[in-house]
Protein backbone atom coordinates (compact mmCIF):
# COMPACT_ATOMS: atom_id res chain seq x y z
CA UNK A 1 0.00 0.00 0.00
CA UNK A 2 1.34 3.52 -0.51
CA UNK A 3 -0.16 7.14 -0.10
CA UNK A 4 -1.86 8.48 -3.04
CA UNK A 5 -4.67 10.60 -4.07
CA UNK A 6 -8.49 8.64 -4.21
CA UNK A 7 -11.98 9.35 -3.75
CA UNK A 8 -13.58 10.12 -0.52
CA UNK A 9 -17.07 10.22 -0.19
CA UNK A 10 -19.69 12.36 2.15
CA UNK A 11 -22.28 9.95 3.15
CA UNK A 12 -24.54 12.98 4.92
CA UNK A 13 -24.14 14.72 1.61
CA UNK A 14 -24.80 12.24 -0.71
CA UNK A 15 -28.58 11.60 -1.95
CA UNK A 16 -28.04 8.41 -3.87
CA UNK A 17 -28.47 9.87 -7.20
CA UNK A 18 -26.08 7.87 -8.89
CA UNK A 19 -24.59 10.29 -11.55
CA UNK A 20 -20.80 9.61 -10.42
CA UNK A 21 -21.37 5.74 -10.78
CA UNK A 22 -22.48 6.61 -14.48
CA UNK A 23 -19.28 8.85 -14.57
CA UNK A 24 -16.73 6.30 -13.11
CA UNK A 25 -14.88 4.95 -16.65
CA UNK A 26 -13.48 2.17 -13.81
CA UNK A 27 -16.91 1.46 -12.36
CA UNK A 28 -14.98 2.18 -9.02
CA UNK A 29 -18.51 3.52 -7.41
CA UNK A 30 -21.32 1.61 -7.21
CA UNK A 31 -25.10 3.12 -5.06
CA UNK A 32 -25.02 0.67 -1.95
CA UNK A 33 -28.42 1.12 0.17
CA UNK A 34 -29.29 4.61 -1.05
CA UNK A 35 -25.40 6.01 -0.95
CA UNK A 36 -22.48 5.94 -3.18
CA UNK A 37 -19.83 3.84 -2.24
CA UNK A 38 -16.05 2.64 -3.32
CA UNK A 39 -15.96 -0.65 -4.78
CA UNK A 40 -12.44 -1.16 -4.22
CA UNK A 41 -9.39 0.92 -3.57
CA UNK A 42 -7.38 -0.68 -6.89
CA UNK A 43 -10.72 0.42 -9.31
CA UNK A 44 -10.02 4.01 -8.63
CA UNK A 45 -7.38 5.99 -10.26
CA UNK A 46 -7.93 9.12 -8.23
CA UNK A 47 -8.30 11.39 -11.20
CA UNK A 48 -11.91 12.83 -9.79
CA UNK A 49 -13.17 12.85 -13.26
CA UNK A 50 -16.74 11.76 -11.21
CA UNK A 51 -16.28 15.26 -8.95
CA UNK A 52 -17.58 17.55 -11.61
CA UNK A 53 -20.56 14.84 -11.57
CA UNK A 54 -21.93 15.08 -7.95
CA UNK A 55 -25.24 17.78 -7.42
CA UNK A 56 -24.70 17.68 -3.64
CA UNK A 57 -20.87 18.31 -3.57
CA UNK A 58 -20.26 14.77 -1.90
CA UNK A 59 -17.04 13.72 -3.66
CA UNK A 60 -13.19 15.31 -3.06
CA UNK A 61 -9.93 13.91 -3.52
CA UNK A 62 -8.19 13.13 -0.69
CA UNK A 63 -4.55 11.58 -0.24
CA UNK A 64 -4.36 8.56 2.10
CA UNK A 65 -3.15 5.19 2.22
CA UNK A 66 -4.68 3.03 -0.31
CA UNK A 67 -3.78 -0.11 -2.24
CA UNK A 68 -2.46 0.87 -5.68
CA UNK A 69 -4.72 1.78 -9.33
CA UNK A 70 -4.79 -1.87 -11.21
CA UNK A 71 -5.84 -1.36 -14.59
CA UNK A 72 -5.75 -5.26 -14.78
CA UNK A 73 -8.01 -5.67 -12.41
CA UNK A 74 -10.69 -2.63 -13.82
CA UNK A 75 -10.78 -4.58 -16.74
CA UNK A 76 -11.46 -7.61 -15.14
CA UNK A 77 -14.04 -6.14 -13.27
CA UNK A 78 -15.63 -4.51 -15.82
CA UNK A 79 -15.92 -8.11 -17.73
CA UNK A 80 -17.94 -9.21 -14.40
CA UNK A 81 -20.15 -6.38 -14.87
CA UNK A 82 -20.98 -7.13 -18.63
CA UNK A 83 -21.20 -10.36 -18.08
CA UNK A 84 -23.37 -9.77 -14.96
CA UNK A 85 -26.04 -7.75 -17.29
CA UNK A 86 -26.90 -10.48 -19.31
CA UNK A 87 -27.70 -13.69 -16.73
CA UNK A 88 -31.04 -12.36 -15.93
CA UNK A 89 -33.18 -14.12 -18.18
CA UNK A 90 -32.52 -17.50 -16.30
CA UNK A 91 -35.29 -19.61 -15.10
CA UNK A 92 -35.48 -19.68 -11.27
CA UNK A 93 -35.46 -22.84 -9.42
CA UNK A 94 -39.01 -22.56 -8.08
CA UNK A 95 -39.95 -22.17 -12.02
CA UNK A 96 -41.07 -18.57 -11.56
CA UNK A 97 -41.93 -17.48 -15.39
CA UNK A 98 -41.00 -14.02 -14.07
CA UNK A 99 -38.60 -13.53 -17.27
CA UNK A 100 -40.11 -15.36 -20.07
CA UNK A 101 -40.63 -12.87 -22.60
CA UNK A 102 -44.08 -12.20 -23.89
CA UNK A 103 -45.87 -9.43 -26.17
CA UNK A 104 -49.37 -8.38 -25.03
CA UNK A 105 -52.39 -6.89 -26.48
CA UNK A 106 -52.93 -3.55 -24.87
CA UNK A 107 -56.68 -2.71 -24.49
CA UNK A 108 -57.88 -6.28 -24.50
CA UNK A 109 -59.13 -6.54 -20.92
CA UNK A 110 -62.23 -5.25 -19.71
CA UNK A 111 -64.31 -2.95 -22.16
CA UNK A 112 -63.77 0.56 -22.35
CA UNK A 113 -66.10 2.65 -20.21
CA UNK A 114 -68.10 5.68 -21.15
CA UNK A 115 -65.60 8.79 -20.46
CA UNK A 116 -68.11 10.82 -19.12
CA UNK A 117 -68.80 8.42 -16.26
CA UNK A 118 -65.50 8.81 -13.82
CA UNK A 119 -65.90 6.07 -11.55
CA UNK A 120 -66.37 3.89 -14.52
CA UNK A 121 -62.78 4.83 -16.41
CA UNK A 122 -61.57 3.10 -13.40
CA UNK A 123 -62.37 -0.04 -15.19
CA UNK A 124 -60.74 1.22 -18.57
CA UNK A 125 -58.29 -2.00 -19.91
CA UNK A 126 -54.30 -1.58 -19.68
CA UNK A 127 -51.72 -0.70 -22.20
CA UNK A 128 -49.39 -2.94 -21.05
CA UNK A 129 -47.98 -4.30 -24.68
CA UNK A 130 -44.72 -6.18 -23.05
CA UNK A 131 -43.68 -8.62 -20.24
CA UNK A 132 -41.19 -8.26 -18.43
CA UNK A 133 -40.91 -5.01 -17.53
CA UNK A 134 -37.77 -4.78 -15.22
CA UNK A 135 -34.90 -3.83 -16.37
CA UNK A 136 -33.02 -6.95 -14.30
CA UNK A 137 -35.40 -9.37 -16.24
CA UNK A 138 -35.24 -7.45 -19.64
CA UNK A 139 -32.98 -8.28 -22.63
CA UNK A 140 -31.78 -6.61 -25.49
CA UNK A 141 -32.95 -9.68 -27.89
CA UNK A 142 -36.48 -9.55 -26.81
CA UNK A 143 -38.71 -8.63 -29.84
CA UNK A 144 -40.74 -5.74 -28.75
CA UNK A 145 -37.91 -3.52 -28.28
CA UNK A 146 -36.18 -3.63 -31.93
CA UNK A 147 -37.63 -0.42 -33.90
CA UNK A 148 -40.03 0.68 -31.02
CA UNK A 149 -41.09 4.02 -29.59
CA UNK A 150 -39.37 3.22 -26.16
CA UNK A 151 -40.43 4.02 -22.74
CA UNK A 152 -38.11 3.94 -19.66
CA UNK A 153 -39.94 4.80 -16.74
CA UNK A 154 -39.04 5.19 -13.03
CA UNK A 155 -40.53 2.48 -10.40
CA UNK A 156 -42.48 5.09 -8.84
CA UNK A 157 -43.79 7.20 -11.56
CA UNK A 158 -47.39 4.78 -12.47
CA UNK A 159 -48.08 5.58 -8.64
CA UNK A 160 -47.69 9.14 -8.47
CA UNK A 161 -49.48 9.83 -11.73
CA UNK A 162 -52.76 8.60 -12.23
CA UNK A 163 -52.96 8.69 -16.26
CA UNK A 164 -49.68 6.59 -16.72
CA UNK A 165 -51.01 3.94 -18.67
CA UNK A 166 -53.01 6.48 -21.18
CA UNK A 167 -50.51 9.64 -21.67
CA UNK A 168 -46.91 7.17 -21.55
CA UNK A 169 -46.93 3.48 -21.65
CA UNK A 170 -49.84 3.52 -24.88
CA UNK A 171 -48.48 2.29 -27.85
CA UNK A 172 -44.31 1.74 -26.41
CA UNK A 173 -42.94 -0.98 -24.79
CA UNK A 174 -41.65 0.08 -21.08
CA UNK A 175 -38.34 -1.14 -18.97
CA UNK A 176 -38.82 0.44 -15.16
CA UNK A 177 -36.18 0.71 -12.47
CA UNK A 178 -35.25 2.95 -9.86
CA UNK A 179 -32.19 4.70 -10.40
CA UNK A 180 -31.24 4.99 -6.61
CA UNK A 181 -31.88 1.79 -5.79
CA UNK A 182 -30.99 -0.69 -8.56
CA UNK A 183 -26.75 -1.02 -9.44
CA UNK A 184 -25.94 1.42 -11.43
CA UNK A 185 -23.34 -0.20 -13.56
CA UNK A 186 -25.60 -3.11 -14.65
CA UNK A 187 -28.58 -0.88 -15.32
CA UNK A 188 -25.63 1.48 -17.49
CA UNK A 189 -24.61 -2.32 -19.18
CA UNK A 190 -28.06 -3.67 -19.75
CA UNK A 191 -30.07 0.04 -21.50
CA UNK A 192 -26.39 0.16 -23.96
CA UNK A 193 -27.20 -3.44 -25.03
CA UNK A 194 -30.70 -2.47 -25.48
CA UNK A 195 -30.08 0.64 -27.67
CA UNK A 196 -27.34 -0.90 -29.44
CA UNK A 197 -28.87 -4.19 -30.58
CA UNK A 198 -33.27 -3.13 -30.81
CA UNK A 199 -32.07 0.33 -32.15
CA UNK A 200 -35.43 1.78 -31.13
CA UNK A 201 -36.60 4.22 -32.74
CA UNK A 202 -37.47 7.06 -30.02
CA UNK A 203 -36.83 7.01 -26.19
CA UNK A 204 -39.05 8.62 -23.95
CA UNK A 205 -37.88 9.12 -20.07
CA UNK A 206 -40.63 9.69 -17.54
CA UNK A 207 -38.88 10.20 -13.87
CA UNK A 208 -39.82 12.08 -10.82
CA UNK A 209 -38.97 15.54 -9.54
CA UNK A 210 -36.79 14.08 -6.54
CA UNK A 211 -32.98 14.41 -7.16
CA UNK A 212 -32.12 10.95 -7.20
CA UNK A 213 -34.35 10.07 -10.53
CA UNK A 214 -31.98 12.02 -11.93
CA UNK A 215 -30.03 9.08 -12.50
CA UNK A 216 -31.81 7.32 -14.52
CA UNK A 217 -31.50 10.20 -17.12
CA UNK A 218 -28.17 10.56 -16.97
CA UNK A 219 -27.91 6.58 -17.26
CA UNK A 220 -29.91 6.89 -20.60
CA UNK A 221 -27.92 9.30 -21.85
CA UNK A 222 -24.95 7.88 -21.43
CA UNK A 223 -26.13 4.42 -22.33
CA UNK A 224 -26.70 5.98 -25.94
CA UNK A 225 -23.57 7.43 -26.02
CA UNK A 226 -21.82 4.50 -25.36
CA UNK A 227 -24.34 2.65 -27.96
CA UNK A 228 -23.03 4.59 -30.87
CA UNK A 229 -27.09 5.16 -31.64
CA UNK A 230 -28.73 8.24 -32.90
CA UNK A 231 -32.02 7.97 -31.21
CA UNK A 232 -34.68 10.66 -30.67
CA UNK A 233 -35.14 11.39 -26.55
CA UNK A 234 -37.42 13.27 -24.49
CA UNK A 235 -37.98 13.39 -21.04
CA UNK A 236 -40.95 13.90 -18.96
CA UNK A 237 -40.53 15.36 -15.15
CA UNK A 238 -43.65 14.23 -13.00
CA UNK A 239 -44.35 15.70 -9.29
CA UNK A 240 -45.11 13.81 -6.12
CA UNK A 241 -48.78 15.57 -6.20
CA UNK A 242 -48.89 14.13 -9.39
CA UNK A 243 -48.86 16.60 -12.10
CA UNK A 244 -46.25 16.69 -15.13
CA UNK A 245 -43.68 19.72 -14.41
CA UNK A 246 -41.28 19.04 -17.03
CA UNK A 247 -41.46 17.86 -20.88
CA UNK A 248 -38.45 18.36 -22.43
Amino acid sequence: MAVRKIIEIDEEKCDGCGQCAVACAEGALRIVDGKAKVVSDVFCDGLGACIGECPQGALRIVEREASRFDEEAVKEHLGKSHAHAGQHLATEPCGCPSSNPMILRAGQGMPRAPAQTSVQTDRLPPELTNWPVQWKLVQPSMPFFKGADVLLAADCVPFAYRDFHGRFLKGRPVITGCPKLDEQQAYLDKLTAVFKEASPRSLTVVIMEVPCCQGLMRLTQEALKRSGRDIPLKKHVVTIEGKVLVEE
